[in-house]
């Protein structure tokens, strides 16, 4: 019975979780703290009722900001959608087949109608909603549901889900990545717990968490990153508990060189001994004047009395004093902290034996790849995404001409939204991301190894057999 309650309590909400709020197609990443105003499209909430609730409720948006967990009965349809015509032919969009107007709308939010009684007088008073086929009046519905319905989907934080969060808000802080593209990535990369494995992305985090997720806080994870520190704003709202954390190491990758070399200095530089010497004379000096006080007359003593604006500015003197020693010291533990990093980080590089590689950057990503597949294990998989396909086409180039790659292939995917309903089965006509392209190979040895290809080739045949909607355009290129 315990161990079904710990299950339970896992899927339920606690404070300080970080979760995701949806609306329709609308995505957006929070933190559950008391009392703390959320905007959520144009609106103030509060996210206190929702701690204890199950993820995956749907909650209704009070006067105030607060939520109220919301009955399933009133996500059904209305029961006059049941009748339907045959044919939308003979309805003229004049704008006079609804009765209500602006003003009685307005009037039926302020006598405290929720979203799906509004709904429903809107579908009584239309003169031609029963004359509408069956889907002319489910996407009536919808519609109005998106304008009217007050509600908002609390989710916990998946890769699928951030993914599809940044891709819709913010598609260039990831490289316009989508989460089908980032889903063979993985796969392909072979991502699995108690494994080993080097990222370079600059991807906000995105591609980061992702492996994280995937391995469950078991294994190794390397960052590589460019300028002063790694980018984790997506490796946050993944909400990783504490143990996670530990699995992740980050290595700047301008020190490569010194690491090849062996000449990296991954030891804190103590503070100067003779600096401590001085410091310590100039209190005794302070302290001690050289003169006896004992041997002073009176008037010297009286001039050296000090007075109350004197030992005002030398309390504040010393306050001053003890905030920058205290800024000293937390800046010598923070430079400790960051060598320690360093230090762990370059003993797991040292040995050159990882399991995999994940490249998905805007920089171009060749220089890059030729450095860091010297500390790939030999027969391991790699993966490089880009948003363009010259930068792919040269990294393809340069390990034909080099040698030491197999399996090499370069793919050209894209992704199109079908619609479900019965009978109107087609194509969403509007698409306004851009082909991904990626590039997955395995480092050679011989014999060759057959599992990069055997996955890409299995998944691809899975996606054609199971999704004949899914089209993919594969270019292939084996040694």
């Amino acid at each position: 019975m315990a161990d079904n309650g710990d299950d339970e309590d896992h899927y339920r909400i606690k404070e300080g979780d970080y979760v995701v709020l949806k609306r329709g197609d609308i995505y957006k990443s929070v933190q559950i703290l008391p009392k703390k105003k959320v905007i959520f499209e144009k609106q103030w909430i509060f996210l206190d009722n929702v701690v204890g609730c199950l993820y995956g409720n749907t909650f209704e948006i009070r006067s105030g900001g607060g939520l109220q967990l919301q009955n399933t009965k009133t996500t059904e349809s209305p029961p006059d959608s049941k009748v339907a015509g045959t044919d939308n032919r003979n309805i003229i969009d004049d704008g006079k087949s609804q009765k209500l107007t602006k003003d009685d709308i307005e009037k039926l939010k302020d006598q405290g109608l929720k979203g799906q009684e509004i709904i429903q007088q809107l579908i009584e008073n239309s003169a031609t909603f029963s004359n509408k086929t069956e889907y002319a009046q489910d996407k009536y519905i919808k519609k109005k549901k998106k304008k009217y319905e007050n509600t908002v989907t609390v989710l916990r934080p998946t890769c699928r889900i951030l993914a599809m969060m940044y891709h819709g808000r913010e598609p260039g802080k990831i490289c316009h990545l989508r989460y089908d593209t980032l889903a063979q990535m993985l796969t392909l990369a072979n991502i699995h717990a108690n494994s080993k494995v080097l990222v370079f992305e600059t991807c906000a985090g995105l591609v980061l968490g992702s492996i994280m997720e995937r391995m469950g806080g078991h294994g190794t994870v390397v960052q590589m990153f460019p300028g002063g520190g790694p980018v984790r704003a997506g490796v946050e709202s993944f909400g990783f508990p504490a143990h996670f954390y530990e699995t992740l190491h980050e290595f700047p990758i301008c020190h490569l060189n010194a690491l090849e070399a062996g000449i990296l200095d991954t030891f804190a530089k103590a503070p100067d001994a003779g600096e401590k010497e001085s410091n310590m004379t100039a209190e005794e000096e302070d302290v001690l004047p050289g003169a006896d006080p004992q041997g002073d007359s009176p008037e010297e003593q009286r001039m050296e009395t000090v007075s109350a604006d004197d030992k005002v500015q030398d309390q504040k003197k010393q306050e001053e004093e003890k905030r920058r020693e205290a800024k000293a010291q937390e800046k010598k533990v923070k430079q400790e902290e960051k060598q320690r990093k360093l230090a762990a980080a370059a003993a797991r590089l040292d040995g050159r034996n990882a399991d995999g590689l994940v490249i998905a950057s805007r920089f171009h990503p060749c220089p890059v790849l030729l450095r860091l597949l010297r500390f790939l294990s030999p027969s391991r998989p790699f993966v490089v995404y880009s948003q363009y396909l010259e930068p792919l086409i040269e990294c393809y180039t340069k390990l034909k001409e080099q040698g030491g790659a197999v399996s090499l292939k370069l793919t050209d995917t894209w992704l199109r939204h079908y619609q479900d309903i019965v009978p109107a089965e087609r194509p969403e006509f509007s698409r306004n991301s851009p082909p991904t392209r990626g590039r997955d190979c395995c480092r050679g040895v011989a014999p060759p190894p057959l599992k990069s290809s055997f996955i890409s080739d299995v998944v691809l045949r899975l996606f054609h057999v199971l999704n004949p909607l899914y089209k993919n355009k594969i270019f292939t290129k084996n040694p």
